[in-house]
């Protein structure tokens, strides 16, 4: 029987999808729920999988296509699910070439533990570009398979320390071997290569844009053509949140399972700076201005493939643990691709912070509909007055961008400072002053 392979439904955000690789091409085995196809969208990269097993008949379009929802992409003859039952010989030039076809899709159905070394060929991608060893890896699936969900949990484990802590194994997470991989085989000397000229080869490469980037100039490009975008600084001193965390790391780790990190306090108190003022948490459509009574952050989390910004929905009502847990898994998933539309949708407001990779300063650009960005910097030791005393402090620039239509410079001023206080004195996110 043939089975049509179709694009999935997309969210009405996304009007297409461009098609980025096929895993198979005709002629080729494929078992149930494997991934066939990688689509592309604005945002995320969604797999497609075989929806039964069977012998790719045919590709109808080729890597680059863009499609839309419901498109034919490939047709499968499926296999007989009953022992001893015929099945027919696809894509076959002459009778003697069905049955290798028929043993390679009875050895993909048969036994998918074997296949692939018992990953799952999308757990394989993941794990590959994780630079993962298989081995270290523990399926939850039928006969030890290794699914795409247990890598990324194992991803998520590595990220929070609790989860390794002796005693207490992580599902999806196995000891690595002990003993070190044999050092690779020696290569012969090539010959010597022609001396480059002193210029070099001046080399050009042109590549296009993928549907992420090109959506994330898109965006920035409107940002910047359609907002009055203006930028505020301040700085802040945060030897009481080092010493907070200082403190309380190990109880937090061991109680909750996830560190203590900057991420929740920053997250508080600009949840405490956008209560006090609600045109920072606003955006405008046409000529109203649409102020929202919740507070969902979105937390901008750089992936090899461009910039997301995951939303952390009603931040206002979640604990710093929560936050923390959140945001974690957010970097883990969208380093393996599973971030899913939903969570990219909608966000009042956006705080990134450039000082993970050493930045000092910076303008960041608003993630528009949203009318204002926080950036967070590098913490770095400089001296300072305190009562009269210079002192050695722990010292962060912050910085917000802001729609200056909707938002004065008094406001954005004072948001900072707000954001300035709760972080100098964090008993002021507990009071609620």
């Amino acid at each position: 029987m043939t089975i049509e392979v179709r694009v999935p439904q997309l969210p009405e955000s996304v009007a297409d999808a461009t098609l980025v690789s096929w895993h198979k091409q005709p002629g080729e085995a494929v078992a149930r729920d494997e991934n066939l196809v990688d689509l592309e969208t604005d945002k995320v990269v969604l797999e497609v999988p075989a929806p039964a097993a069977g012998v790719i008949s045919e590709i109808k379009f080729k890597d680059g296509t863009t499609v839309t929802s419901g498109q034919l992409l490939a047709l499968i003859e499926e296999t007989a699910s009953v022992p001893g039952a015929s099945a027919p010989a696809v894509m076959a030039p002459a009778d003697g070439a069905a049955a290798p076809a028929q043993d390679a899709v009875r050895a993909a159905v048969a036994s998918p533990a074997e296949a692939g070394g018992k990953l799952s060929p999308a757990a394989k991608r993941v794990a590959e570009e994780n630079k993962l060893d298989p081995k270290s890896l523990v399926g939850s699936g039928r006969d030890g398979r290794v699914s795409k969900s247990d890598v990324v949990n194992y991803l998520a484990a590595k990220d929070a320390p609790g989860a390794s802590t002796p005693g207490a194994p992580t599902p999806g997470v196995s000891k690595p071997p002990a003993a070190l991989s044999p050092p690779p085989a020696a290569v012969p000397a090539a010959p010597p290569a022609p001396k480059p000229s002193l210029r070099g080869t001046r080399a050009e490469q042109r590549v296009p844009m993928t549907r992420l980037r090109a959506r994330i100039a898109e965006r920035m490009v409107q940002a910047q053509a359609t907002q009055a975008l203006l930028t505020s600084f301040n700085e802040v001193d945060l030897h009481l949140v080092n010493e907070l965390r200082g403190r309380y790391k190990e109880a937090f780790e061991k109680q909750h399972g996830v560190k203590l990190g900057f991420m929740s306090f920053f997250t508080k108190a600009c949840v405490e700076a956008l209560r006090k003022f609600p045109a920072v948490n606003a955006s405008v459509e046409n000529n109203d201005i649409v102020y929202h009574d919740y507070f969902d952050i979105g937390v901008a989390v750089s992936t090899d493939r461009g910039l997301i910004v995951p939303v952390l929905r009603d931040a206002d009502q979640a604990s710093f643990a929560e936050i923390e847990k959140s945001i974690g898994n957010f970097a883990a998933r969208a380093r393996a691709g599973s971030i899913t539309m939903e969570e990219l949708t909608g966000g009042t407001f956006t705080i990134t912070n450039g000082g993970v990779f050493g930045s000092l300063l910076s303008t960041p650009i608003v993630n528009s509909p949203q009318s204002a960005i926080l950036g967070m910097h590098k913490i770095q030791d400089r001296p300072v007055a305190v009562d009269g005393q210079v002192v050695v402090r722990p010292m962060m620039y912050i910085a917000l961008t802001y729609d200056h239509r909707i938002i004065d410079g008094r406001e954005a001023v004072q948001f900072l400072v707000t954001v300035k206080q709760c972080l100098e004195d964090p008993a002021r996110m507990v009071l609620g002053i």
